[in-house]
C-alpha cells in the first residue's frame, strides 16, 4: 500500500483485474482499479495476490515469474494465448488453451523434427515436448509411461490426443502400416463414440486410454484402447440443441443411395432418437450443395447446416469407410456396423398404443408395422417375436403350481416404450464395444517391452442439472486428483531428497473422504445405489433418503435445499443431493439414477437377440452371454451394476497409471462460445481450480520450482566467460558464478547433479549474465576473486587439518596413559576386592547406627540402658573396620565377625521396637479414653440440641395454635362489629324518619302560623311566640354511647409537633399517653409517606420499607377501630418476631426468575414495630431499629401488616436474635443507644441489663 504497487484483485468477469490496495480492513482489503481511478471495491485478502513489475511479460515456465499464484498464473496464459501462444508449462506440467482455429506450422512434420530428443524447456512448450519427455523416460529408466489429458468438453483433449499418438508413431514408428493403423483408429472410435453437445461440437460422450507398445529396441509394435463409460441415455434423448452419435447424421448424409434404400433411411427429422434434438447437418457450402435434399430435415434447410472447420458429416462418412479399410474391416464388416445402426433408428420409431382388451396391456400401432418389419429385418429377428417381446414379459414361475410354467405378463405403453429403449441401449452399446474390440485386433503385437499410455477423459463437469453420468465422471476425477497430488508432489520430494536439498515435506490436501463417500463398501453411494436396484420395486426418491440417512452430517454431502444457486434449492431432499467434491459442490438430480445403474435386459428381451438369425447380431450378445449368471431366471430383471462396473474399470487404470511414470496436459476452454482470439478469465480461471494447478503453484511457491543441470548452465554461460574461467568443471564454475554475483543464497540451492532456484531467480540470473561487457569483465573480477579466496579457504583448511591431526595424535598418547592406569587399578582391586567388600558392608552397618539413635531418642522409658548397648555395638563395629584395614583377612573371617555383629544388632533393634511398642500401646489406650470422653461430650451436646429443638417445634405449635385462636376472635369480633354496626344503621334510619316527619309537622305549623298572621295582623299580640324545643333528636342507645365514647378524648395531640411526640414517646411514663403518642406518631408516619409516594419524581423507584405483601394488604384491610381494651395490652406488651421474602423493587427487573429473594424480618414490640432487618444476597444486611430509623421502618401496625394471618411468618425469638447477632445487630443497636436516638423497646432494655 505504501509503494502503490500493482496486485491482482477478483474480477467476475475477467478473473483478476489490477488495482492497488487503499486501505487494509479486518479480513479484506479495499481496492482501486487501475482503469477505473476514484472507484473502489472491498476484496477478500485471500484473493489479492501480487503483481509482477511488468504485467504484460510472458514466459514459457510458468514458474519462472517471481510470484506463483493463480493470478500470475492467469495473466501469464491470458498474454500468451493474444500472441498465440497455447502451450504454457508449470514445471513439467503443461497447459494447454484451445485456440478454435489452426494455428500455422504448429503441428508440421518439421515441428515433430524440431523436438525429437530434446529435453523439456530448451523449446517453447508444446504437447509433442510432453509425448518426447514419455519417450526419453520410458527409453532411460525401462518404465512404462502414461500422458494424462483432462479438460472439460470443448477444452480440446481429443485433438490433443491425437497429436501426442501421431506424434509418437510418427518419430518412433517402424514405418509400417501399424503406424497409420493406430492413427486412423480416432476418426472410427470418434464417429461411434462423439457427439454434438451445446459445449462441443465433437465431444467425446467415453473415456478412453490408448496405449501405445513399444518393443525392446524401443519402436512402435502395436497399440491397444480401453474405453470407459459410454453415455448411453444419449442414444434415446438428446437436449434440443444437442445430437446424437455422429454415425447416425453421417449414415444419413453420406451413405450411397443402394444403401440407404436397403437400409430404409431417409432425413433424420424421420427417426424419433434424432428428431427429438438437432437434426442439421455438419457442412460447408460445397459439401453441403452434394447432400441430397430428401436426406435433409426441415430444421436444415430452414436454418442451413452447422458449421465447424473439424467436421463434415458426408465427408467425414467417406473419411470413415476409407479409415474402416486402412484398419482392416472389409465391406461386409462396414455393412454389419451400418446395419445395426440402421436397426436402431428403425426400433426407436416403434409406437405402443392401449390394448382395447380387459388385460390391461399395449400393442403395436398399426402406423408402426412397417418399421417393426424393417427393424427385425435388420437385426435378424422374427417379426412376430419381436412384436411379442416388445409388448409382452414372460415370466417362470417357482412355486404355487406346476413349475416351470410359462406365464406372459402384458406390458403397459410406459413400460413397453422402456424395454424399447433398453434395448436400444443393449444393441448400441454392444456394438461400440465391438468396434472398440475390432480396432484393438487391427494393431495387434505379439510382445511388448514397454508402454506409452493416453488417458483422454472428460474432466471435472458441472451443469445446470446433473445425472448419472456426471456423477461417475466426477467421482472418476476425485480418483485422478488424488493421484495427481500423488505423483507430483511425491516426485517433486524425491528429486529434493536424492539431490540432497534438504526442503521439508510438503503436505496437501487429501481428498479420500470424499472418494469413500462414493466408493465405501456398504454405505458408498455407489454400493448404496446396487442395493436399490436388487430391491423388488426400486425407486429413485428411496435411494436418496438411504443416502442422506447413512451419511448424515458428513461434510462433503449435503441436501440442495443448502446450494447457493437458486435452481437447486427447489430440488426436494428425495430428488438430489450435494457432493463437495475438489472443485466445489455439485448438485446430482437423482432421478433415473437407478435406471442408469441397471445395463440389463428382460431375459426375454436378451434371448430373443441372441437366438437371432444375423450372425453378427448373436456375436454381439454371446460374449455378455457367457458371461451371465446361468441361473437368472426368465422374465426376471436381471441386474449388472453399471456404477460398480466403472468402479473397477477405475482402480485397475489407476493401478497401471501408478505402476508406470506420469506426464500431465491440462486443457483449457477458453469461452463458452467455442471462437477463436476470446479470453474469458473468469471461466478460465475455474478450470485452473479445478484441475489443481493452484494446489501445484501453491508447492512450486514453497520449493524451487526452475532448476537447471550443471552441464547445461556451463554451455550456456561459457561463451561469456574467459578461457581461465572455462577450464573448471561445471559444478566449481556455477559456484564461481553464483558467489561473484553475490546472489541470495535463500534464492537458490546446490545439488548433486544440478542447481534449482526460487520462483523467478533464474530469470534474474539469466538477465545478470547477459548484460553490457563493461558489467561481465566486472563479474570477471569478482569471479576471479572468489576463486583466490576459495583456494586460500582451502590452504586454510589444509593446515587446520594438520594441526587437529598432531591434537588428535597427543590425546590418543593420553588416552594410552588412561587405560595402563585403569588396568593397573583393576588388578589392585581383584587383590583387595574380599576387604574392600568387607568394609562396604560393615560401612554400612556403620550408617544404621543413627537409626538405632533416632529411636533410642523417642523413648520414654529405659532410654539410658538401650543407648549404652548402642554406644557398645557402634565401637565393636568400629574395631572390626580398623581389623579389616590394618590386618589381612579371608573373606570367611570378614563374613563371620560380620554376621556376629548383624546379629547383635538386629538383637538390639528387636528390643527397642518391643519398647516403643508398649508405649504406643500405652498411648492408644490414652487417645481412646480421650475419644471416648469426646464423644459423651458430643451425644450431650447433640441430647441438649434435641431437646432445644423440640423446645422451639412446641413454641412453634404454640405460636401456630395461638394465631388460630387469634384469628377466629378476631373474625368473632368482625362479627359483632358487623352486628352492631347494622343496628346502627338501623337505630340511624329510624331517627332519621323521625326526624323528617317532625320536620314536616314543624314546616307545616310555620307555614299555618304565617298565614294567621297575615289576616289578623291586628291581632298579632294575641298569638304566642312557640319556644322552640332544641333539645335535639332522641338517638338510641347504642348510638348516644358511641357518640359519647367518641366525643370524649383524653389527650388532644393533633397540635403536638413531631419533636415533642418523639420526646413523649422516649421519656413519658404515662402508658396511656404514650399509647396516644405511639399512636398519634404512627398515623402522622402514614400520612407524609402517603404524601411523598404520591410526590415522588417521575420515573424514579418507589421506597419499600416492608414487603408488597404487606403493604397490599393494609391497603386492602383498613385498620379497625381502637378497641376499649387497648390499654390493657399497651400494659403487657407482647414481643412477635416474624420473617417473610422479599425482593426490592429495583431487583425484581435484574431477576426476573426470583432466584436472588432476601429475606425481611421484624420485631414488633406490642403493636408497633422495634427492629426491621432485610438481608439480600451479594448485599450487605439493612439493620433498623425504631427511634433511629423511623422514616425508613415500617410505619404500620402489628394489625395492618396481617403478619399474624400469615401462616409461617412468625419464628422463635431465638431465631430473629440469632440473626440479628451475625449481622452486627447487637453493635448497632447499642450505638444507637448510646447516641440516644433509640426509643425504648423491650430490644433496648433487654441490651441495657445484659451490659450492667
Amino acid at each position: 500500500m505504501e509503494d502503490g504497487k500493482p496486485v491482482w484483485a477478483p474480477h467476475p468477469t475477467d478473473g483478476f483485474q489490477l488495482g492497488t490496495i487503499v486501505d487494509i480492513g479486518a479480513d479484506s482489503l479495499t481496492i482501486e482499479p487501475l482503469k477505473q481511478r476514484g472507484k473502489t471495491f472491498l476484496a477478500p485478502i485471500n484473493q489479492v495476490f501480487s503483481a509482477e513489475d511488468d504485467v504484460n511479460k510472458h514466459v514459457e515456465d510458468n514458474c519462472s515469474l517471481m510470484y506463483l499464484n493463480e493470478a500470475t498464473l492467469l495473466n501469464n496464459v491470458r498474454v500468451r494465448y493474444s500472441k498465440d501462444k497455447i502451450y504454457t508449462f508449470v514445471a513439467n506440467i503443461l497447459i494447454a488453451v484451445n485456440p478454435y482455429y489452426d494455428i500455422p506450422k504448429l503441428y508440421t512434420p518439421e515441428t515433430i523434427k524440431q523436438y525429437q530428443g530434446r529435453s523439456l524447456g530448451t523449446l517453447p512448450p508444446h504437447v509433442y515436448a510432453i509425448a518426447d519427455k514419455a519417450y526419453r523416460d520410458m527409453r532411460v529408466l525401462k518404465m512404462s509411461q502414461s500422458i494424462i489429458v483432462s479438460g472439460e468438453s470443448g477444452a480440446g483433449k481429443t485433438e490433443n490426443t491425437k497429436f501426442v499418438l501421431r506424434y509418437l508413431t510418427t518419430s518412433y514408428g517402424t514405418g509400417q502400416d501399424i503406424d497409420e493403423r493406430i492413427v486412423e483408429a480416432n476418426p472410427l472410435l470418434e464417429a461411434f463414440g462423439n457427439a454434438k453437445t451445446v459445449r462441443n461440437n465433437n465431444s467425446s460422450r467415453f473415456g478412453k486410454f490408448v496405449e501405445i507398445h513399444f518393443n525392446e529396441k524401443n519402436a512402435v509394435v502395436g497399440g491397444f484402447v480401453s474405453h470407459y463409460l459410454l453415455e448411453k441415455s444419449r442414444i434415446c434423448t438428446q437436449s434440443s440443441e444437442e445430437r446424437n452419435y455422429h454415425i447416425f447424421y453421417r449414415l444419413c448424409a453420406g451413405a450411397s443411395e443402394d444403401i440407404r434404400q436397403k437400409f430404409h433411411l431417409s432425413s433424420p427429422d424421420t427417426f424419433r432418437y434424432l428428431n427429438r434434438g438437432c437434426t442439421r447437418f455438419f457442412a460447408s457450402k460445397d459439401t453441403d450443395k452434394q447432400i441430397l435434399q430428401n436426406r435433409k430435415s426441415p430444421e436444415h434447410m430452414k436454418s442451413g447446416p452447422l458449421k465447424d472447420p473439424l467436421l463434415d458429416d458426408q465427408g467425414d462418412f467417406n473419411r470413415m469407410s476409407v479409415a474402416m479399410k486402412k484398419i482392416g474391416l472389409n465391406d461386409t464388416e462396414k455393412l454389419d456396423l451400418f446395419r445395426v445402426v440402421a436397426g436402431v433408428l428403425h426400433l426407436g420409431n416403434v409406437d405402443f398404443e392401449e390394448a382395447g382388451s380387459t388385460s390391461g396391456g399395449c400393442t403395436i400401432k398399426n402406423q408402426s408395422s412397417q418399421t417393426l418389419e424393417h427393424c427385425a429385418e435388420l437385426l435378424g429377428l422374427d417379426e412376430e417375436d419381436l412384436r411379442v417381446s416388445l409388448t409382452t414379459r414372460v415370466m417362470l414361475t417357482t412355486a404355487g403350481g406346476a413349475k416351470g410354467t410359462v406365464i406372459k405378463v402384458p406390458l403397459k405403453v410406459e413400460q413397453a416404450n422402456n424395454a424399447r429403449d433398453a434395448l436400444a441401449k443393449a444393441v448400441y452399446s454392444r456394438l461400440f464395444d465391438h468396434v472398440v474390440t475390432r480396432v484393438n485386433q487391427c494393431f495387434p503385437f505379439d510382445s511388448s517391452a514397454n508402454f506409452i499410455g493416453v488417458l483422454d477423459i472428460a474432466g471435472f463437469e458441472y451443469f445446470e442439472h446433473n445425472s448419472f453420468e456426471q456423477f461417475c465422471i466426477n467421482y472418476c476425477n476425485e480418483k485422478l486428483q488424488q493421484f495427481f497430488n500423488e505423483r507430483i508432489l511425491k516426485e517433486e520430494q524425491e528429486l529434493y531428497q536424492r539431490e540432497g536439498l534438504g526442503v521439508n515435506e510438503v503436505h496437501y490436501v487429501d481428498n479420500q473422504d470424499c472418494i469413500d463417500l462414493v466408493e465405501a463398501k456398504l454405505v458408498g453411494i455407489l454400493d448404496i445405489l446396487d442395493e436399490e436396484n436388487r430391491l423388488p420395486q426400486p425407486s429413485d426418491q428411496h435411494f436418496t433418503e438411504t443416502v442422506h440417512n447413512k451419511h448424515k452430517g458428513h461434510f462433503r454431502l449435503t441436501v440442495p435445499r443448502k446450494s447457493k444457486l437458486a435452481v437447486h434449492r427447489n430440488v426436494r431432499d428425495d430428488e438430489g443431493f450435494i457432493v463437495r467434491h475438489f472443485a466445489g459442490a455439485v448438485c446430482y438430480e437423482t432421478t433415473k439414477f437407478v435406471e442408469k445403474n441397471n445395463d440389463a435386459l428382460h431375459m426375454s428381451l436378451e434371448c430373443l437377440v441372441s437366438e437371432s438369425k444375423d450372425r453378427f447380431i448373436r456375436e454381439l450378445f454371446d460374449n455378455s452371454n457367457n458371461s451371465k449368471d446361468v441361473k437368472q431366471k426368465a422374465g426376471k430383471l436381471s441386474f449388472i451394476s453399471v456404477g460398480n462396473k466403472f468402479k473397477t474399470q477405475l482402480n485397475i487404470l489407476l493401478e497401471k497409471l501408478r505402476s508406470t511414470g506420469s506426464s500431465f496436459i491440462r486443457c483449457i476452454k477458453p469461452n463458452l462460445k467455442m471462437v477463436s482470439h476470446q479470453f474469458e478469465g473468469a471461466q478460465i480461471l475455474s478450470q485452473l481450480q479445478c484441475s489443481g494447478m493452484v494446489s501445484v503453484l501453491d508447492l512450486m511457491q514453497g520449493g524451487f520450482p526452475s532448476r537447471a543441470p550443471f552441464h547445461e548452465l556451463y554451455n550456456m554461460y561459457q561463451k561469456y566467460m574467459p578461457p581461465k574461467l572455462t577450464r573448471l568443471d561445471p559444478r566449481l564454475f556455477c559456484k564461481a558464478l553464483f558467489k561473484a554475483l553475490g546472489l541470495n543464497e535463500n534464492d537458490y540451492k546446490f545439488g548433486l547433479t544440478r542447481v534449482f532456484f526460487r520462483p523467478g531467480k533464474f530469470a534474474e540470473f539469466d538477465q545478470i549474465m547477459k548484460s553490457d561487457p563493461d558489467h561481465l569483465a566486472e563479474l570477471v573480477k569478482k569471479v576471479n576473486k572468489w576463486l583466490i579466496h576459495s583456494r586460500w579457504k582451502k590452504v586454510q583448511w589444509c593446515s587446520l587439518s594438520v594441526i587437529k591431526l598432531k591434537y588428535k595424535m597427543l590425546y590418543r598418547a593420553t588416552a594410552c596413559i588412561k587405560m595402563q592406569k585403569t588396568v593397573r587399578m583393576w588388578l589392585c582391586r581383584k587383590k583387595h576386592k574380599p576387604r574392600i567388600d568387607g568394609l562396604v558392608k560393615v560401612r554400612n552397618l556403620k550408617k544404621r547406627m543413627d537409626r538405632f539413635n533416632e529411636v533410642v531418642t523417642g523413648l520414654k522409658e529405659g532410654k539410658q540402658e538401650m543407648s549404652k548397648q548402642v554406644q557398645e555395638l557402634d565401637a565393636s563395629i568400629d574395631a572390626l573396620m580398623f581389623k579389616i584395614k590394618g590386618t589381612i583377612m579371608s573373606r570367611i573371617d570378614i563374613d563371620h565377625e560380620y554376621q556376629g555383629l548383624v546379629t547383635r544388632s538386629e538383637q538390639l533393634l528387636t528390643s527397642m521396637q518391643n519398647k516403643k511398642k508398649e508405649e504406643e500401646e500405652r498411648e492408644r489406650l490414652k487417645r481412646i479414653q480421650e475419644e471416648m470422653e469426646r464423644e459423651k461430650s458430643r451425644r450431650a451436646e447433640e441430647e441438649q440440641r434435641r431437646k432445644q429443638e423440640e423446645e422451639d417445634r412446641r413454641l412453634k405449635v404454640e405460636m401456630e395454635q395461638k394465631r388460630k385462636q387469634d384469628e377466629e376472635e378476631r373474625k368473632k369480633r368482625e362479627e359483632e362489629e358487623k352486628r352492631i354496626q347494622m343496628e346502627m344503621e338501623q337505630q340511624l334510619e329510624a331517627e332519621r324518619e323521625e326526624e323528617a316527619g317532625r320536620q314536616a309537622v314543624l314546616e307545616q305549623e310555620r307555614r299555618d302560623r304565617e298565614l294567621a298572621m297575615r289576616i289578623a295582623q291586628s291581632e298579632a299580640e294575641l298569638i304566642p311566640e312557640e319556644v322552640q324545643n332544641d333539645a335535639g333528636l332522641r338517638r338510641g342507645p347504642v348510638v348516644q354511647a358511641t357518640k359519647a365514647a367518641a366525643g370524649t378524648k383524653k389527650y388532644e395531640l393533633s397540635k403536638w409537633k413531631y419533636a415533642e411526640l418523639r420526646d413523649a414517646i422516649n421519656t413519658s411514663c404515662d402508658i396511656e399517653l404514650l399509647a396516644a403518642c405511639r399512636e398519634e406518631f404512627h398515623r402522622r408516619l402514614k400520612v407524609y409517606h402517603a404524601w411523598k409516594s404520591r410526590n415522588k419524581k417521575r420515573n424514579t423507584e418507589t421506597e419499600q420499607r416492608a414487603p408488597k405483601s404487606v403493604t397490599d394488604y393494609a391497603q386492602q384491610n383498613p385498620a379497625p377501630p381502637i378497641p376499649a381494651r387497648q390499654h390493657e395490652v399497651a400494659m403487657n406488651r407482647q414481643q412477635r418476631y416474624f420473617r417473610i421474602p422479599f425482593i426490592r423493587p429495583g431487583d425484581q427487573y435484574k431477576d426476573p426468575q426470583n432466584k436472588k429473594k432476601g429475606w425481611w424480618y421484624a420485631h414488633f414490640d406490642g403493636p408497633w414495630i422495634a427492629r426491621q432487618m432485610e438481608l439480600h444476597p451479594d448485599k450487605h444486611p439493612i439493620l433498623l431499629v425504631a427511634g433511629k430509623d423511623d422514616m425508613e421502618m415500617c410505619e404500620l401496625s402489628l394489625e395492618e401488616t396481617g403478619l399474624t394471618r400469615k401462616r409461617g411468618a412468625e419464628i422463635l425469638p431465638r431465631q430473629f436474635e440469632e440473626i440479628w447477632e451475625r449481622c452486627g445487630g447487637v453493635q448497632y443497636l447499642r450505638s444507637a443507644i448510646e447516641s440516644r436516638q433509640a426509643r425504648p423497646t423491650y430490644a433496648t432494655a433487654m441490651l441495657q441489663s445484659m451490659l450492667k
